[in-house]
Formats: C-alpha cells, structure tokens, sequence
C-alpha cells in the first residue's frame, strides 16, 4: 500500500490471510471493512476467517515448529537471524509508521517515535537467547539432576486495535527468538501493519509458517483461535471479559496463557511534587494514544492542598491540545479508533454528568476542519469524582480522565486500590521513602515512580486482578516460551534392589 505524506485518497485494497509465507485467499467467511479513523473512509477489506482457515494457519505452524528449516535451526543461527529481521524492522520504518497512523489514527510522530523502538525487542531476545543458561540443581547423594528446556510450540495471539505493532512485538520477539511459532489474530480494526510485517520479515529470511496470520472477528476467528486443540500459549490483549472468553477456551486445552487485559491507572500526587511537572505528566498520561491505552493515567488522585491548582492548570494544559488531522506533524491528538469507540467516550460524560462529577473541559466530538466523518473526541477532564462513580471504577479507553482529591498517604492508598483492575499505577512524589513505600503498597504489577508509559524490553509488564495474567518482556515472558525437563543422572555404581532388603532402605525417593 502506498502511503502519501497526507493521504486525501487511497485505494481499497483486498486482502487475505498470511499463511506459509504469502497471502492466501480465506474461506467462505464474509469480508469485512478497514476504516481510517480519521476520516471514516474504507481503505482495505479483510476477510473473517473460517474454522477452515483457522486450522490451515495451524496445519502451517505447527509443520513449521517440526520442520528442519525452523524447528532445527540451532540457537545461534537463529539469534542471528532474529538480528537481521530487526534491521528489516528498522530499514522499513518510514512505510510501517506511515501505514499504522493510516490505520489506526495516532499522530504520526506519536507513531514514529513508538515504532522506532520495536527493533530493540528483536535485538533484546536474540541477546537473551544467546546468553540462556539451563540449571544444573544441587541434590542428595551422588546423582546430577540438570534442566533441558525446549520451545513450547504454537503460540496463538490476538493483538488489538490501540498498538498494533507494539502489541505484536512484544510477544512476536520472544516467540522467534525462543524457537517457538505463532499465529497472530490482529483486531479487525488495525490488522495492516502486522500484514505488512509478516511480508518484510519472509523477504528478510522467516521460514514459512513461524508467522503466520488470520483476520477477523474477535468473537468469531479470534474465540476459534483460542480454542483450537493444537495451541500451546495464548497471548491476548484485550478487555477484560473477552479475556476470560478467551481463556476459559484455552485453559480446556492446557494451554499456557499470558494476558493483559483492562486497566483504570492511578496516579498519586503529593504536595511536594512540582505541580506543572505533574500537570504535563498527567497530559501525556491520559492523552497520548487518544487515550486508549491500558496503562492510560484515567484517575489522578491528588492531594487536597494542591487538589484546586492542579484541577485549574490541568484544564489549561488540556484545552492546548491539538486534536486534528493524524498526518499534520503538528497535531498532538488523533481520532479513537471508530464510531463505536467515539460514542462509548461520550456516554461516560453522560455517566458522570449524571453522578454529580464537575466537567472541567472536552466531553463532547471534536471538529476537525476537513474531517469531518472522523472520530475525533476532544480530551475530557471531571473533577471532583468520586470512588463510586462509574468514570472512577469503570475503563472508558479514550481520551479521559477524572481528578479525585485525597488527604494523606494512606487515603491515597484506600482510593488507588479501590478498583477492581491492578495493571499500572503511578506515583509523584519527591520523598523518597514514600515513594518506595507507595509503590511496594499499590496494586499494580507496574509502576512509575515521577513519569509514565515507559516499558523496555527487558521489564517485566502485566497485571493483577482483573487486569490479566503472566508478563510480557523480560526473562519472565522467556522463560514461559518454553517447557523445562528435569534430568537426574545416577553418578554412583551402588546394587540396588528394594525389594531384597525393604525394611533397611533410608529412603522411597
């Protein structure tokens, strides 16, 4: 697809699912529209996969794993190459950005500067792989026990709509770099980068079959997916409930299971803190992405002595966002991903209207000049919320967020915890025992002590509660790519016979 600086047209293009290396035509499954959401305009139609086409994306993977092309490649060679699809990442950066803010709506610098550092996860786990030392385990007696580890196998995936990419790396890296083989659902919404990766990387070397991909509806190719007898791992990001669909399916079948599921992110502010400094953070917290993110910093908790000034300079930073317009390098803020999203945003400013919340700015469509079958929402603020409240205990996934004030430490805690997510939380505070305090007390599985959003290859990232299960990056995510076997080696030439002389034996195991 050939992405203009500032696309006014483009042609729809048809495509099929990604499979042995190529896009293959699907089944009898009817196709389904790919919409810029900026605009509103069809730009590509998809296919919604059949339980045929699920089955023959699996047929693949798994010829795959147990072919010699892959499943015998040996660790070095295939760090090596893992190497080289992150230089292809990196050589085709300008075309993926370009495509993904096509797709899915984010400002192209937020794209490019997301974008940009996906290559790092390849080189990462290639590095991991490499420096992967398997245990030799001190035991009684004269025997040697040791652990051989070996890939899991099918890893099924289904990304979502917000990240794409980013989404699809994090688990995609450690899939290649473990020797394992995965089948990707992308969300239907925002499935052309990741078809477009698939191609860059079988140019750069993949064998055919280690990525493979199948389109479609979430609750119809992605739920088969997730229950197809022949996967091994699942990995979902997603809302909480099609987590558990999903789950349920892949636990009949033993699977392992990663997942990051909802979040509603609070972030603490102390008085102590600099107030601007917290302001421009509590910004790009709730608004990067449009908002719709996991992570997104939706519920500022903050301390009654700072509480009326930072409500006040909150607005005045937010009402200078530039919402408009994906491809102007000078909007700060894009559309959410679709209609529906749009209207999900806008019914809870209707909730907190009708809980009592004050609206400090936003809480209505924005006009882009231009775009104007866009879905743009402009950034919401409520103040004066409280725990009860739906837009305090309920995801919206937009660009919204809510301001509740606290007294002292342990108010902060009482509130943060008050909900039935644990994904991210944050903290801001110069103190730095109580940051650490804060932090060891939080239910979260990540959090930013003075900044937000920020992940890394090798940190740990998941949840709690209703925020999922298992982690994405670092050792934790590599280590459950693969199934460990224990050996124990009898080192000694002692007879044995338990059965001649019972009643003396020190010990049955």
């Amino acid at each position: 697809m050939n992405i203009p600086s500032k696309p006014a047209s483009i042609d729809v293009e048809i495509h099929g699912n990604f499979i042995d290396g190529r896009e293959v035509e699907a089944g009898a499954g009817a196709m389904l529209d790919v919409r810029n959401p900026a605009t509103g305009d069809v730009i590509a139609r998809i296919p919604n996969s059949t339980a045929e086409d699920i089955d023959r994306a699996m047929k693949s993977a798994r010829a795959a794993f147990e072919g010699k092309a892959w499943g015998g490649m040996d660790t070095r060679a295939r760090a090596r190459l893992v190497n080289k699809l992150a230089d292809a990442f990196e050589a085709n950066l300008d075309s993926l950005y370009r495509l993904e803010t096509l797709n899915n709506g984010r400002p192209v610098n937020e794209t490019r500067a997301q974008l940009s550092r996906l290559p790092d996860f390849f080189r990462y786990f290639a590095g991991l792989a490499l420096s992967r030392r398997d245990s030799v385990i001190p035991v009684e007696g004269a025997y040697l026990n040791y652990t051989l580890r070996t890939p899991i196998g099918i890893v099924a995936n289904c990304t979502p709509f917000n990240h794409p990419l980013m989404i699809l790396c994090k688990s995609l890296a450690v899939v290649l770099a473990t020797g394992c083989v995965t089948v990707v659902k992308p969300s239907e919404y925002t499935p052309l980068t990741t078809l477009k990766l698939a191609q860059i990387f079988t140019e750069a070397g993949l064998p055919p079959g280690v990525f493979n991909i199948v389109l479609g509806l979430g609750q119809s190719a992605g739920k088969m997916l997730a229950e197809h007898g022949d996967i091994n791992k699942l990995v979902l990001t997603g809302g909480t409930e099609a987590g558990r669909i999903a789950g349920s399916a892949a636990a009949k079948v033993f699977a392992h299971q990663t997942m990051e599921l909802g979040g509603k992110t609070p972030v603490m502010v102390f008085d102590d803190f600099d107030v601007d400094r917290a302001v421009n953070y509590a910004a790009f917290g709730a608004f990067i992405g449009a908002g719709q993110t996991c992570v997104c910093a939706s519920r500022h908790i903050v301390q009654a002595s700072i509480y009326d000034e930072f409500v006040e300079k909150l607005q005045a930073k937010t009402r200078t966002i530039r919402v408009g317009d994906p491809f102007d390098p000078s909007t700060q803020m894009g559309p959410v991903i679709s209609a529906r999203q749009r209207d999900r945003v806008l019914s809870y400013v209707g909730y907190g209207h009708a809980d009592g919340a004050r609206l400090v700015t936003g809480g209505v469509a924005a006009k882009v000049p231009g775009h104007d079958n866009g879905y743009f929402v402009e950034p919401t603020v409520f103040a004066d919320v409280k725990s009860d409240m739906r837009i305090f205990q309920e995801e919206v996934f937009g660009p919204f967020t809510s301001v509740t004030p606290f007294k002292d430490e342990a108010d902060a805690l009482r509130l943060a915890n008050d909900s039935p997510f644990g994904l991210a939380a944050a903290i801001r505070t110069r103190d730095v025992a109580r940051a650490h305090r804060v932090a060891a007390s939080v239910k979260a599985g990540i959090v930013w002590i003075n900044d937000h959003h920020r992940l890394d290859p090798a940190s740990p990232w998941g949840g709690v509660d209703d925020s999922g299960i298992g982690r994405e990056c670092g050792t934790e995510s590599f280590n459950d790519h693969f199934n460990t076997k224990s050996v124990m080696v009898a080192t000694h030439e002692q007879p044995f016979d338990w059965y001649r002389d019972t009643a003396n034996q020190k010990r049955l195991n």
